[in-house]
């Protein structure tokens, strides 16, 4: 095909995919958005298989078809609440391709086909005009060497999220040394790339920047707890587009180019917002837990005699006589597969006469957009979900607000203690309404490890129980009314 044509055929791709972005911006417009990005990425791979002078169509028909089996038992089988799972092994799945890609190249240009682990180690002699001529060769060096260390850190990563999500891995593990360890494993690695770009012949250096950036994306993920998920997530999306940015350059890709750097660019966008929204640096995240603390809290000081606690029915009548109600769900909600309870007391509440909204932190969930994607499940309306800039101002004048698996999010100290370690993280100011109802099962603390005074305040109500359980009786009890 004519090259012009092909690159004017690719611009035409990216223009579908910001147009795709764009239209995820808005839930009237999301299910537009995800056909014009899907359309782009068809265009794209008909147009780089057509363009393609020598090709095994037999091949690519078998990759079809198992790509297309493998995703389509998994986006049957997932629960809505396993998606921050299943994005973290897509994230892996995106850097393993752009790692594969990088080295098929690397080995296909020094005309190697290593039979063995030992032939794969065997040093050739080559120069960096077999990448390309003149400077055009370094960089497609420096290119594959940044593809496979980013691809095989976001591998290893999200693998190691993946399992702490599906807490397969429960407790953190770090190197020696914390950040001064990881730090070593980085120059390490960026060494390695260097000697690669050097000398391309030097294979064993080529091995190392794999073996090191693996390691890299066990050490980096395994210390870095569950509260931090979110950031994490959206840090290994961010990878995974920057790596593919990287193997379109390989290829001489331009749509590959485009779609990487987008996906790069709004994972490093993302993630600094849920940093902002945590009130924590990146490097505090990556490197290190909560912030350091000042005092111990005693949560026996904090609850011993304060606590109220109180039935279903109890928060029903409260309920009848509210003209406004605001739900705050969190994992809790997510993990008693609650959603679809939660909306139906929601209409329970909404055919007394009450108006009722959710309160959504950006941070709550294992995920970016966790709770708005398990209560567009459950058909509430997106627009009755309120971000947390939006709602704080309007709790004074909410008769009851009802925290249904939401603990740090909702913890009056980070806005209150000076000291604390999630002292100025921006939480929802659920305290200021006029009576709040608890959902928990006990006083346990959450991520941060701190007892949370929300619980133990006169105007506040623990219902103590299974998330669904309690919200199925309180509508149970509503509609009796």
């Amino acid at each position: 095909m004519n090259e012009n044509l092909v690159n004017f055929i690719y611009l035409i791709a990216g223009v579908l995919f910001i147009l795709g972005i764009k239209g995820l911006t808005k839930p009237k417009t999301a299910v537009r958005g995800n056909m014009l990005s899907a359309l782009g990425m068809l265009i794209a791979v008909v147009v780089t298989l057509l363009n393609m002078n020598t090709i095994d169509y037999t091949y690519v028909i078998a990759g079809v078809v198992v790509g297309s089996i493998v995703g389509s038992i998994m986006a049957l089988r997932i629960q809505m609440t396993s998606m921050p799972q299943m994005v973290a092994l897509l994230n892996g799945f995106g850097g393993g391709a752009s790692l594969t890609i990088a080295l098929a190249e690397y080995y296909t240009k020094l005309g190697a086909t290593p039979a063995s682990f030992a032939e794969l180690l065997t040093p050739m002699v080559a120069d960096s005009s077999a990448f390309g001529p003149g400077p055009e060769g370094t960089i497609a060096l420096i290119a594959i060497g940044m593809t496979v260390l980013i691809g095989a850190l976001t591998l290893t990563g999200s693998l190691v999220a993946f399992a702490k999500l599906q807490e397969l891995m429960k407790k953190s593990y770090g190197l020696p040394g914390g950040p001064v360890g990881n730090a070593l494993f980085v120059i390490a690695a960026l060494v390695a790339v260097a000697l690669v770009v050097v000398n391309p012949g030097n294979v064993a250096a080529m091995v190392a920047v794999v073996v090191l950036a693996l390691l890299l994306g066990l050490f980096l993920v395994m210390p870095i707890g569950g509260a931090d998920m979110p950031v994490v997530i959206a840090l290994l999306n961010s990878y995974s587009g920057i790596a593919a940015a990287f193997a379109g350059f390989i290829l001489g890709n331009t749509v590959l180019i485009i779609a990487g750097s987008l996906v790069g660019t709004s994972g490093l966008i993302l993630t600094r917002i849920m940093c902002v929204a945590m009130n924590r640096s990146l490097a505090n995240v990556l490197f290190g837990k909560m912030a350091a603390g000042g005092e111990t809290v005693d949560a026996d000081e904090v609850y011993a005699g304060k606590v109220t606690s109180a039935q279903p029915d109890e928060v029903a009548m409260l309920l009848e006589n509210a003209q406004r109600v605001v739900i705050v769900p969190g994992y809790g909600m997510a993990m008693a597969q609650a959603q679809h309870a939660v909306r139906e007391l929601a209409d329970a509440i909404e055919a007394k006469g009450a108006e009722v909204q959710y309160g959504i932190h950006p941070v709550a969930g294992r995920m970016p957009g966790h709770m708005n994607v398990l209560l567009a499940e459950a058909e509430v309306p997106y627009d009755n979900l309120v971000e947390m800039d939006a709602i704080n101002p309007t709790f004074e004048d909410t008769d009851v607000v009802i925290v249904i698996g939401a603990n740090d999010v909702t913890n009056p100290m980070a806005r209150d203690v000076e000291g604390s370690p999630i002292y100025g993280m921006p939480i929802l100011n659920v305290d200021k309404a006029k009576t709040v109802v608890v959902i928990k099962r006990s006083l346990s603390p959450g991520f941060a490890g701190l007892p949370n005074p929300l619980f133990a305040m006169d105007h506040t109500l623990m219902v103590y129980g299974d998330g669904k359980k309690a919200v199925v009786d309180m509508t149970t009890a509503l509609n009796q009314l």
